[in-house]
């Protein structure tokens, strides 16, 4: 999932807030005498947050009143704490009211704590996808911290990442459970080791990297602080229980539930008006985004008028006679087909609607088979009486996504020409993160309209029945509705294009003629050596084996090396190896970085990590592949997609030839096994560096300019700069950290990321940093001038035009807008590279089928094309390529591209 504000949730800690607030705000009072500081003061928070982030996903979490598991570990557990205070706890039942008034989720769970249900929430939410901000002011809740989740203290504005929780604690986010047992807490009653602060718990942690390996080692710490962690290491493990945070409680909620409500307006001024809140009570009708709870939006194109329907089913052949004579007559028509699968390469025809008019739209049935069934027309006659209309490049053809409506009609001999506009990349090009591009969700976005879903009318899961089997007036309903909807969307979506002329030529020079281009990369497939790849399964296999045996030996006895508990136990448990990091439940963690960690020093790790990426590799290709292949075609056909990536890039799936290995030998063997057919070769060509060519364009640099002028090693070029050595001293370590620098600071990589890639220092990693813009200082200035031209404009732009919008980038929240400028530094580059890769597959296809080359266009992935090139034209083939990709723009620097030729694509890569 993209990171978009429909993809972020706010966690508040309710509890937290509560008690800070109660101290923090002055007492306060309505006309009743009742107090109303506490209500006052975590309102203002949640209105802050509220009009903060722009997202639907919102909850606020309180304790149950009551004792929780931690109590039955520990009678003593808080047994020192306080009632709370009479004026605190009349105020809790206010606050609870006026966050329901609000529309907010509110959750009280009783048996464990706000903070257990916080990492309960946020844990779930991250493992799909989200981005987790918890509002709290609890230290205790660093624990939760990961790359998806972070803290906020709404009170403070203070926001803690990775980075934060290092910078404020001196651990990591995976050492505070153990930082916590180390120190105790008196007020929540935690016993800890006596006079152990927290330096002294950071240092020990710094040292020992966890607290199992600290109590190993207890014997070795001095004085009298030794004394005391001796004295108290029977009692460390329930401190360590007691502050671990459960984030595996049952929660019976699902991120719908997590979504706020429209605020209940008469509730919201009666609690205000009890409360005592009159400045917020009189600005409630005059400020609703704020003060009412709805989310807050950039602005937008008012919504078109509704719209009267008329939608019609064509049964019989003079109401199909009259359509066929308006669509022949129409300037511009909007088409869909209603299909038998998802799959393009073996979807039939079910139906086909059009509409011209907004609001009016035919649907044709043509396959439909259920009891009762109403006669259609005949789908053999009906399409050839269509074919000349579909194939005339004359007759405009508008559509949503109408690369798979091509494949469909060319499975029924219609080659589709004349494709004039696709809303689904209208919407792309207009901005590629303000919505997700399916038809449904456009409707609702630029239209206000609700839409029939294909769940509406099929099912869902296993009683979801195929489209043929949709009562024939229910589907009019649907399909009708499909075509208009795309030709109102249309109608909306092509102003707004036309009135920012660089998008406008985006879309009609790059992303809508690039339709047709992908769609013949995808008829033509790769061919795929079925028999290789069930060899190379049966070797991963055997090596597999091979691995478990020496696994089973080492450990002693025998266990699945695919299952975290059974390795948890054998690696800690029964071999005793160090714990370098825990789950968030307190167990040793066997994650890939923890086990390759340890696979320096132990064997069985090593072993482990092995299998793992063999069973991979088998799964996901050797074994998976094959199953791929189309029986027709004897080849695989993946599906591209250029409505995902926010910057421009195409994606692909089923299979995903964007991740097939090339690092390991294993995954280069899989490569090996995308051929060519006989007589013909495999070419692979792809840009050199492209987006460090592209820096060096955008920002002018002359150290840059003049080392791709040279054709320098750029990563040796910027080591001799950077650490001041002659380029022909440059060792392979110094050439690999300039090789980091160059690409991390394309990336926005801060110094902190450079220093755990190069195992520096943070300091020596900012050293660095420094050294490489005061050698190119044109690089720093277009880094500056990019996050401010953003912060201005709140939006970046490729060379050719393309626009990444960035609605975070002047965000309050420190980490939400530090990721909106590292991506405003970015996006022009990658963007670039997208729309550069884009323009040659428009070029290279243009010269095939003009000159009728005996080759295809069957792959691209990343930087590269892949080509099926006929031997006798293959010299010529590669050097018109290379020509063809090095003259697709023109930089401040050659574009540089690498192409070799062989067998398979291994070999030519």
């Amino acid at each position: 999932m993209s990171d978009s504000a429909n993809n972020k949730l706010i966690l508040v800690d309710g509890s937290s807030f509560l008690f800070r607030a109660f101290h923090a705000v002055p007492p306060l009072t309505n006309s009743k005498g009742e107090p109303t500081n506490a209500v006052y003061g975590v309102s203002n928070m949640l209105r802050k947050l509220i009009n903060d982030y722009a997202t639907p996903y919102f909850a606020v979490v309180f304790d149950a009143p009551g004792k929780t598991f931690r109590h039955e570990l520990y009678d003593q557990y808080k047994a020192h704490r306080p009632p709370m205070p009479d004026e605190l706890r009349v105020q809790i039942q206010p606050l609870h009211d006026l966050i329901r008034a609000l529309g907010l989720p509110l959750i009280i769970e009783h048996g464990v704590e706000a903070d257990d249900v916080l990492g309960s929430l946020a844990q779930n939410a991250a493992r799909q996808g989200f981005n987790v901000i918890i509002s709290t002011g609890d230290k205790d809740m660093a624990q939760l911290v990961t790359e998806r989740i972070i803290l906020e203290n709404s009170m403070t504005g203070a926001v803690m990442d990775i980075a934060g929780v290092q910078e404020k604690f001196g651990v990591k986010p995976e050492q505070i459970i153990d930082y916590l047992a180390l120190m105790g807490d008196a007020v929540d009653n935690i016993p800890g080791v006596p006079k152990v602060g927290p330096k002294t718990a950071a240092k020990w942690l710094q040292e020992y990297g966890t607290l199992d390996n600290l109590i190993a080692s207890a014997a070795e710490i001095k004085g009298k602080i030794g004394d005391n962690l001796r004295e108290a290491l029977g009692q460390l493990p329930l401190s360590r229980e007691l502050t671990t945070i459960k984030c595996d409680v049952a929660l019976h909620y699902s991120l719908d539930d997590l979504k706020r409500k429209a605020p209940d307006i008469a509730a919201l001024k009666d609690q205000l008006g009890s409360l005592g809140f009159s400045s917020w009570l009189k600005t409630l009708n005059g400020d609703a985004a704020v003060t009412a709870g709805e989310p807050a939006a950039p602005a937008a194109a008012p919504k078109p008028a509704p719209v009267a329907k008329d939608y019609q089913t064509i049964l019989g052949q003079a109401e199909f006679d009259a359509w066929l004579a308006r669509l022949e007559q129409a300037e511009l028509f909007a088409f869909d087909t209603e299909t038998s699968s998802l799959n393009y390469s073996e979807a039939e025809i079910v139906g086909v609607s059009f509409a011209i008019e907004a609001g009016q739209a035919a649907y044709l049935p043509l396959a439909h088979d259920y009891p009762g069934v109403p006669a259609q027309l005949d789908r053999q006659a009906v399409l050839q009486a269509l074919k000349p209309l579909l194939e005339n490049p004359d007759r405009a053809k508008l559509g949503q996504n109408l690369k798979y409506d091509a494949h469909v009609l060319a499975n029924h001999g219609i080659a589709l020409r004349g494709i004039r506009h696709d809303t689904m990349l209208q919407s792309y090009v207009l901005n590629s993160t303000a919505t997700k591009h399916n038809m449904d969700d456009l409707a609702k976005h630029y239209l206000g309209v609700d839409t029939i879903h294909f769940e509406d009318v099929c099912g869902k899961g296993a009683k979801q029945i195929g489209f043929a089997e949709v009562a024939i007036d229910r589907a009019t309903e649907y399909a009708a509705e499909d075509a208009d909807i795309t030709l109102r969307l249309h109608q909306t979506l092509s102003a707004e294009l036309q009135q920012r002329p660089s998008l406008w030529a985006l879309y009609n020079d790059i992303e809508l003629p690039l339709v047709k281009v992908l769609a013949k990369i995808e008829e033509n497939g790769v061919l795929i050596d079925s028999d290789m790849l069930a060899q190379q399964s049966q070797e991963l296999a055997d090596r597999m084996i091979g691995l478990e045996i020496q696994a089973h030996d080492l450990a002693g006895s025998a266990f699945n090396l695919g299952s975290p508990k059974q390795i948890q136990e054998i690696l800690y448990d029964r071999l005793n190896l160090p714990v370098l990091k825990k789950t968030p439940k307190g167990q040793p963690s066997t994650d890939e970085s923890v086990l390759q960690e340890l696979a320096v020093d132990y064997a069985l790790p090593r072993l482990i990590l092995e299998h793992r990426g063999l069973s991979k590799l088998k799964s996901t290709y050797t074994d998976k592949l094959p199953q791929q292949i189309n029986p027709k075609t004897g080849r695989v056909h993946t599906s591209y997609h250029q409505a995902v990536a926010a910057t421009g890039r195409l994606s692909s799936t089923d299979p995903n030839l964007q991740n097939i290995p090339i690092r390991s030998e294993d995954g280069r063997k899989i490569r090996q096994a995308f051929i060519a057919r006989p007589g013909y070769k495999i070419v692979a060509a792809d840009y050199s560096q492209i987006e460090l060519r592209i820096m060096a364009h955008l920002s002018g640099d002359a150290g840059l300019l003049n080392a791709f002028a040279a054709g320098a090693d750029i990563h040796r070029a910027t080591a001799a700069e950077v650490f001041e050595v002659a380029p022909d001293q440059v060792t392979h370590d110094l050439r690999r950290s300039a090789k980091a620098i160059n690409f991390g600071l394309i990336y926005g990589m801060s110094a902190f990321g450079l220093a755990q890639q190069l195992g520096l220092s943070r300091n020596q990693a900012q050293s660095y940093i420094d050294l490489y813009f005061s050698r190119y200082p044109g690089v720093k200035h277009y880094m500056d001038s990019t996050r401010e031209l953003a912060k201005q404009q709140g939006y970046v732009e490729t060379i050719f035009g393309r626009r990444l919008y960035l609605p975070d980038i002047n965000a309050r929240n420190a980490a939400q807008r530090q990721y909106a400028e590292r991506t405003a530094i970015n996006a022009p580059m990658q963007g670039s590279a997208a729309d550069i890769i884009k323009r040659a597959m428009l070029a290279c296809h243009d010269w095939i089928e003009t000159s009728g080359a005996d080759l295809k266009m069957i792959m691209q992935v990343h930087d590269e094309l892949v080509f099926e090139v006929a031997e006798p034209i293959l010299a010529d083939s590669i050097a018109k390529i290379t020509g063809i990709m090095s003259a697709a723009a023109e930089l401040a620097v050659p574009l540089l591209v690498e192409a070799g030729s062989g067998a398979n694509w291994d070999e030519a890569h």
